[in-house]
């Protein structure tokens, strides 16, 4: 053996990779406003262009807490979320990637929730 002890070679590389991992990870659900942006071209019809609904049964998306709109695109994604409005977004929502999710989510939580104004 040449002296090194195997269990403290292998903590020498434990912090390192999980704080890349952990760094990773972070960016890719963070999301990407101005892919969110061109992915949410087909949300307007619904939700607006501005993420401020031009019909009322719909919920405005702008301003909306990212977690959130995370959270909801993947109840919606995975079929977690029944009945009323998830019918209609379960369909358009079934073939977003976790990227997509993150990206749109990004998207419209960086919108103001007052349109502008």
């Amino acid at each position: 053996m040449d002296g090194r002890n195997p269990a403290m070679i292998g903590r020498y590389w434990i912090m390192p990779a999980l704080v890349l991992l952990v760094g990773c990870e972070g960016r890719a659900m963070a999301g990407d406003v101005q892919a969110g942006r061109e992915k949410a071209a087909v949300c307007a019809s619904c939700h607006g262009h501005n993420g401020l609904a031009p019909i009322e049964r719909y919920p405005n998306l702008a301003g909306q807490n990212r977690a959130y709109l995370v959270s909801a695109l993947e109840a919606y994604r995975d079929g977690d979320r029944q009945g009323g409005q998830a019918t209609l977004m379960q369909g358009p929502a079934s073939n977003l990637s976790d990227e997509d999710i993150a990206d749109l989510a990004a998207y419209y939580a960086s919108l103001p929730a007052d349109g502008g104004s």
